[in-house]
């Protein structure tokens, strides 16, 4: 009885294996369609890079004057009190 438990549970994992990689293989994209999505990815394009860029400038450059000040730097942009 143990031996034919262990057969039938080992079966149905092989099987659930089996139905997990044939389910992923339909979702995952193929290698033309994997092309596609990495050229059309903002990361792509020159303009918004140099976007992005002086954007984390700014952000940067903000953390630093918080870091070197002892004033809370939240209180300028919250409501008045």
């Amino acid at each position: 009885m143990s031996a034919l438990r262990t057969l039938l549970s080992s079966s149905a994992l092989i099987a659930v294996m089996g139905l997990s990689y044939g389910m992923w293989s339909i979702i995952v994209p193929g290698e033309e369609r994997r092309r596609e999505i990495v050229r059309n990815l903002p990361e792509s394009n020159p303009v918004r890079m140099e976007e992005t860029r002086k954007r984390n400038a700014l952000v940067m450059e903000a953390l630093k004057e918080a870091a070197e000040t002892n004033e809370n730097i939240t209180r300028r942009f919250g409501a008045p009190k």
